[in-house]
């Protein structure tokens, strides 16, 4: 990628205020000039060299002391001159040397652009760029090591060498066009049709992959439907392992939605807990059971308990409204007071799950059916944190490749499909990505990454 020389130069406090230790970070053109005018200092600065220094305003007083650290282009994290200050990590502290470091010529960075710098500058691809705020974000330890597997180039290897082959076979289609005189059957003599089925076979592992990084990045959003007192409440504190919603035997006692996370084999898992379905003469739980109906349109997959009686009219009224891209969990629950075993039964609607949340029966295996029922295999060394739009990319190219392998009688439309592959695979790394997209990515980040 080629470097994009920026003019201007960006600071930001790049650490959460009231530490011990905060951080400013500078990059660009102007950033060792500032530190010196900051310092007060007119010697060389070592590059990658730790300085303890005072800091000063523009009267000459000094603001805190700490240390400088310099890091030139093109061998630093944004591919510019970059400076680091290491100062108390008080808020007002950090905003004077911020402050300091705008009036001697930088100006506000905006989310995320030390990180669009570092992409624009061929320091790091988009894939690598997204993973810097997955990292920050992960909420398991199974996110952080996929984040930081992503970090270091995993997924990006992937899609770097699927997109190489795919060069390597337009250059033999399209070599042929240029010789329509040569009497061959070109397709076979090269082996196009085995090699388009290998890369056929590869995106679809790669996608395999990508889907389990959604689950792990993005958890699932699980929502507990049922009638009143067939143990919503207990099922979300047995899950979180502690009492997040109260319990009673009255009926209606949960009148809001009730939201709780937890972590199912390394999976974030969004609970919401939502009030009894019913019908009901008071207007506060009238307003809880219209947002339990507004919870299901965000969920993933419904729990819908009951008590081992079935689902009441006004659940399966609910139910029969549910899209299809919804997974359904029957929660059968008080198994203890029946003297039942837990068990999963399926059936061609929906599975079923025996359990009790008050002893904890069965709660492995409602787990394990929801992992499963979300396309989550377990960690392995293939597996890395993935975004929806590298799924939606990955699906664009395989129909792309299915396309190709559609037409083969006609090579210029097979030599079109394999260019329209390739670009969907490079949107996945920055390669082949609309300028509109990018600022939609770096915008979710941190001020200062």
């Amino acid at each position: 990628m080629t470097t994009t020389i920026q003019h201007d130069t960006i600071a930001a406090i790049a650490t959460a205020t009231g530490g011990g230790v905060g951080m400013i970070r500078l990059s660009g053109c102007l950033s060792l000039s500032i530190a010196k005018a900051l310092t007060q200092s007119s010697q060389n600065i070592t590059p990658r060299y730790a300085y303890y220094r005072d800091f000063y305003d523009e009267n000459g007083e000094i603001i805190d002391s700490g240390l400088l650290l310099y890091f030139p282009n093109p061998a630093s994290f944004t591919g510019e001159d970059v400076i680091e200050l290491h100062a108390h990590g008080g808020a007002v502290v950090l905003q004077m040397l911020l402050s300091r470091c705008l009036a001697l010529g930088a100006r506000p960075a905006e989310a995320g652009e030390f990180s669009k710098r570092a992409f624009l500058n061929g320091k790091i691809d988009l894939t690598q760029a997204e993973s810097i705020a997955d990292l920050i974000a992960a909420t398991s330890t199974k996110a952080v090591r996929m984040a930081t597997r992503s970090l270091k180039g995993a997924f990006s290897h992937q899609i770097h060498a699927l997109v190489q082959d795919l060069i390597d076979l337009r250059m033999l289609i399209e070599a042929s066009l240029d010789f329509p005189e040569e009497e061959i059957d070109f397709l076979q003599d090269t082996n196009a049709l085995e090699r388009l089925q290998d890369l056929q076979n590869r995106v679809r592992q790669v996608l395999d992959s990508a889907g389990q990084g959604v689950v792990l990045r993005d958890g699932l959003n699980v929502v507990l439907l049922g009638a009143p007192n067939v143990g919503k409440s207990s099922l979300l504190n047995a899950l979180a392992g502690e009492e997040v919603a109260i319990v009673t035997d009255i009926a209606g006692t949960t009148r809001d939605t009730i939201r709780e996370q937890i972590v199912m084999d390394g999976v974030p898992i969004h609970l919401v807990d939502t009030a009894g379905l019913r019908k009901t003469d008071d207007i506060v739980e009238q307003k809880g059971i219209e947002r339990s109906r507004e919870a299901v349109n965000h969920a993933d997959i419904a729990f819908i308990l009951t008590d081992g009686t079935g689902i009441n009219p006004q659940t399966q009224e609910l139910l029969d409204r549910l899209p299809e891209n919804i997974h359904q969990i029957e929660v059968v629950n008080k198994i203890d007071l029946r003297e039942e075993n837990p068990r999963i039964v399926h059936d061609h609607i929906r599975d079923t799950v025996y359990i009790s949340a008050k002893t904890g029966a069965g709660l492995n295996l409602l787990k394990k059916l929801v992992l499963r029922q979300a396309g989550w295999q377990g960690e392995n060394d293939d597996l890395f944190l993935a975004r929806t739009r590298h799924v939606h990319a990955l699906r664009l190219a395989q129909e792309e490749l299915f396309q190709a392998a559609s037409c083969t009688e006609f090579l210029d439309l097979f030599a079109e499909h394999l260019r329209l592959a390739q670009n969907a695979l490079n949107q996945i790394t920055g390669e082949f990505t609309p300028d509109d997209l990018l600022g939609e990515i770096f915008s979710r980040f941190c001020i200062g990454k």
